[in-house]
């Protein structure tokens, strides 16, 4: 099954795991107050359900999703609800959106629970629903909401269930630490999934780089003869659906196209887990796994953290800085955020916490592009960086887009191996955004020469409409006036025609 001579491109960027990997996840004490923003999916903002004042409990739900593709967000613990609308991060850390600030009462008081007696033996659409319900969003980084996927079942065939446990990025562990430590747990919910998708099999894809998760996995999915776990190469982007599709099942996702396409849905393997804890103990996501870790933390580990956390918690919970970190990242170093302070909340899809020193984020002046080819031969999804960016660069969006940028993934391999230190994957995001933008505005563009098309023929209609009025009353006015000349007329007759008889 497993052809990885032909991997294709990806780079061997130093791992830095084990700084955080060998601890166990240890947990925080409950903050004093969480900063729940309203969209932490791929979709618009949650609605928000609760006031400033309520109290509520720990898992109710404050906000609902307005559409599919958005999650609703549920309260981290009990407490009172402080504020809704701009968050008041403090010391400006520069985070926008609206959320929820909840001030934590200490008693971390569940709501109640519906808990499933067997959701093997349920509806998979209901299953689906619920894990909409719980707010289950991709724990990858890609927070787009689980339960679309889940739904794909009921359109397209689905053959395999590949659960992604690969972690490629450098730092991350928070994978491979629950995988580890909660691995039947991982195990079942692959299993629901295969029920709701009417899969065939479930293929758990590890890097080699995790033997213990290698091991717990294997031992956790024994039982289960429709359950595989398998070993594949330590590469960046391995994470990657695409490339992960590829290296397990040998089938290549077509351009433009998705995973249902070849008969594959692919569920990271904390996605996993939050499935599992939903459909199992009907807990919504409230907490995840994160990774804090770099030069400048004292002690890395992971961490089982409450959505809505301040970042500095987990930094005091990690013992501190050691230094001044130069780079502050949510995420990986290769795809992360950076972030203005550590008053920044953790969300859905945060993955690690990162204080990177200098050394770890070394800054290179760009040179002049000397056309080694490098960045083609390091792009895993078998693009001409170079090309793109030299267009990208000029704001030549078609040129960019004929060289492939909507398939480019933004994974940085390109912009890691350029010895002339070109940061070519900041083109790609720069193309992309003014891409987004230009159909946005085209969008609207359209959306409003609709409405102004439906306003004219609406005018139209109506002006024809108020002179048939017109002519249909002037058509009466006439027909009455006729009808009452000849009505005159017919009594003027028997008149005149007597007058002549006398006359004759």
């Amino acid at each position: 099954m497993f052809n990885f001579t032909q991997i294709r491109g990806g780079i061997h960027p130093d791992a830095y795991k084990d700084l955080s990997a060998m601890q166990p996840i240890g947990s925080l004490a409950l903050p004093s107050r969480l900063y729940l923003p309203l969209r932490q999916h791929a979709g618009a903002e949650a609605l928000p359900l609760v006031r400033a004042g309520e109290r509520v409990l720990k898992g109710q739900l404050i906000a609902m999703a307005p559409s599919e593709v958005s999650a609703p967000v549920h309260a981290p613990t009990s407490g009172r609800i402080v504020a809704v609308g701009p968050i008041a991060i403090p010391h400006q850390s520069g985070l926008q959106g609206n959320g929820i600030v909840l001030e934590a009462d200490g008693e971390d008081r569940w709501t109640d629970l519906d808990v499933l007696d067997d959701p093997f033996a349920e509806d998979p659409l209901k299953l689906a629903d619920l894990v909409a319900q719980a707010g289950v969003v991709g724990l990858g980084g890609a927070i787009f909401p689980a339960a679309v996927k889940l739904k794909q079942g009921a359109r397209h065939e689905i053959k395999t269930v590949l659960i992604n446990g690969s972690e490629c990025e450098p730092y991350l562990t928070c994978d491979d630490r629950i995988m580890r430590e909660r691995a039947a747990d991982i195990v079942e919910g692959a299993r629901l999934i295969q029920h709701i998708l009417r899969a065939y099999n479930v293929i758990i894809a590890i890097e080699d780089n995790k033997p213990e998760a290698l091991a717990a996995m294997t031992a956790a999915a024994a039982p289960f003869g429709a359950v595989e776990v398998v070993a594949i190469p330590a590469l960046y982007p391995m994470g990657s659906a695409k490339q992960l599709i590829q290296t397990v099942t040998g089938r290549e996702v077509p351009a433009g196209g998705r995973s249902t396409d070849v008969g594959v849905l692919v569920h990271n393997a904390g996605t996993t887990y939050a499935i599992q804890q939903a459909l199992r103990h009907g807990r919504p996501l409230i907490s995840r796994i994160v990774t804090v870790s770099g030069g400048c933390i004292k002690a890395p580990q992971n961490l089982d953290v409450l959505i809505g956390t301040p970042s500095q918690m987990l930094v005091d919970a990690c013992g501190g800085f050691t230094r001044t970190p130069e780079t502050l990242l949510l995420g990986g170093p290769m795809m992360g955020i950076v972030l203005p302070s550590t008053d920044v909340p953790v969300i859905k899809g945060a993955t690690g916490l990162l204080a990177l020193s200098a050394t770890e984020v070394p800054h290179k002046e760009p040179s002049p592009c000397i056309r080694c080819a490098n960045c083609v031969d390091a792009c895993p999804m078998g693009l001409v960086p170079l090309e793109m960016a030299a267009r990208a660069r000029i704001d030549d969006l078609d040129g960019a887009s004929e060289y492939g940028l909507r398939d480019c993934i933004l994974c940085g391999c390109c912009s890691y191996v350029c010895p002339a230190h070109i940061p070519l994957v900041h083109y790609f995001q720069y193309a992309k955004g003014q891409q987004d933008e230009r159909r946005a505005s085209t969008r609207k563009n359209d959306l409003v020469k609709a409405q102004t098309e439906a306003r004219t023929r609406r005018q139209e209609e109506e002006a024809a409409a108020r002179e048939a009025a017109k002519a249909a009353k002037a058509a009466a006015a006439a027909a009455a006036k006729a009808k009452k000349a000849a009505e005159k007329a017919a009594a003027a007759a028997p008149e005149s025609g007597s007058d002549e008889v006398k006359e004759s």
